[in-house]
């Protein structure tokens, strides 16, 4: 039985769509395709984890009710996101007749999520696109703004588009299958949104700690629904990342981005990296001299709450730089940070000296 349905609207223009959260959401995929597009052939991208879980049913559910469905399901992993798993997606849509009247929807986590919206975005040039993310990282970020793409060797996301999904529904219920790993991972961007937007939010999350960790519905269905209202407030004003305004999304990625390279995108999940990430650089405010020491112990504090006070991986000093200065952020063979002054609020800062970076490391 669902429960009470939470809408988020993404106000894009004619790109606009709703984020529908809520408990046992899933088994209302087929109203919420048919609300959305007069299509009848589904092309459902999941991974090897998610296929048996949510992917099959949902496919024959849409069979009922007369669509066409076609299941593609990839190794679920970073690896997955490339070249060579878009190749043969595509052809693998060619081989099934997929055309312009087509659907592409992605059940699964951020890996799919952004190899399908890809593969939505190029085939065809560019097919209707629905986001049905079953991870909570997904759920509260990847799915929602439009950034879709694939991994080079040397550079995470470096190939994609923004192509904004029809509409993307979130069941919180899927998130009881989640290892514990995963589902700490996402709770990190979830923090990132409190820290870097709404001070009040992140006070909530420290006062519903113990329900947060027992993945109670009500209150994921609440969190995530904060998150994604979040996002969508700065997709808004910044779809294509112009005016800055979106890179502040992006706190704790400059460190977690070169972190994930580091570790060659396999010893660390996204959220983890991230979270190393920000408390690099909170550590970072705090020698720069935007945030006090305080600031730093309350973000500390709800990471290690959370399970998700994670250690920067060891590297050298000079590698680490060279992977933060591939960074969509650097602007005249400068580093630049999203960093906080207060919780609640970060700006973009720039000509960080080098020295302060790798100090920021120890924390």
């Amino acid at each position: 039985m669902a429960g009470k349905i939470e809408t988020v609207r993404v106000a894009l223009a004619e790109r606009s769509y709703d984020i529908e959260i809520g408990s046992g959401t899933l088994a209302g995929l087929p109203e919420f395709l048919r609300a959305r597009t007069a299509s009848d052939h589904a092309i459902l991208i999941t991974d090897s984890n998610v296929e048996e879980l949510y992917a099959d049913a949902a496919g024959d559910r849409l069979v009922g009710e007369g669509w066409e469905v076609d299941i593609f399901a990839i190794e679920a992993g970073e690896p997955s996101k490339s070249v060579e798993a878009a190749d043969e997606l595509w052809s693998a849509m060619l081989d099934e007749g997929t055309d312009r009247q087509s659907v592409v929807v992605a059940i699964g986590g951020g890996v799919v999520g952004d190899l399908a919206g890809f593969t939505a975005a190029t085939f065809a040039r560019g097919l209707e696109f629905f986001q049905v993310p079953t991870t909570l990282l997904a759920q509260v970020d990847s799915s929602v703004g439009g950034k879709v793409g694939i991994n080079l060797p040397g550079a995470k996301n470096m190939v994609g588009a923004f192509w904004q999904p029809r509409g993307v529904l979130c069941d919180v219920d899927a998130l009881q299958s989640l290892p514990d790993r995963e589902y700490r991972a996402g709770l990190a961007e979830i923090v990132k949104y409190g820290v870097i937007l709404d001070a009040d939010f992140f006070a909530y999350l420290e006062a519903n700690v113990d329900s947060i960790n027992a993945r109670d519905a009500t209150t994921l269905t609440r969190i995530v629904q904060r998150s994604c209202r979040l996002k969508a407030d700065v997709v808004e004003q910044d779809e294509r990342e112009t005016t800055g305004l979106r890179a502040s999304l992006n706190y704790g990625h400059t460190f977690g981005h070169a972190f994930e390279a580091i570790g060659e995108y396999e010893e660390l999940l996204h959220g983890e990296a991230v979270a190393a990430g920000m408390r690099c650089a909170m550590q970072l405010a705090v020698r720069l001299g935007r945030v006090d020491e305080a600031v730093y112990a309350r973000q500390e504090a709800l990471l290690d709450s959370l399970g998700l006070l994670i250690e920067p991986l060891e590297a050298d000093g000079d590698e680490l730089l060279r992977l933060m200065y591939r960074d969509k952020k650097v602007a005249s063979g400068k580093l630049r940070f999203i960093l906080p002054d207060r919780i609640g609020h970060v700006e973009l800062v720039g000509d960080v000296p080098e020295a302060d970076v790798l100090a920021s490391l120890d924390v």
